[in-house]
């Protein structure tokens, strides 16, 4: 499915997904505090990382149709376009327990 689709073109696309974008951060003051980044002070490493993001994105919305994409059109990583297409297919944890639970009833 989707899941295969992702792993044959990038194993890595996966971690975007699974751990959310990458956030350039660098360390400031004294005592040392982590910040993001500003865009002028990505380097290559942080733009090819932040490219993911848009790359796994960008499969994920060609893979929907249509009537799927108002459900993730506000979605603003990969990570959660992923989530809100889970729920969408096959909904919360509490609907699958639910469903898990009446089924054992029957």
């Amino acid at each position: 499915m989707m899941h295969d689709f992702i792993m044959a073109e990038d194993s890595k696309l996966l971690d975007v997904i699974c751990d959310g974008p990458f956030i350039p951060m660098k360390t400031i003051g004294e005592p040392a505090v982590i910040v993001p980044k500003i865009t002028k002070e990505y380097n290559d490493a942080d733009h090819k990382a932040i490219e993911k993001n848009f790359r796994t994105k960008k499969m994920l919305i060609c893979g929907i149709g249509p009537n799927e994409y108002n459900g993730i059109s506000a979605c603003q990583s990969a990570k959660e376009i992923w989530e809100a297409v889970q729920t969408a297919h096959e909904g919360t944890t509490q609907v699958k327990q639910s469903e898990i639970d009446m089924l054992t009833t029957e």
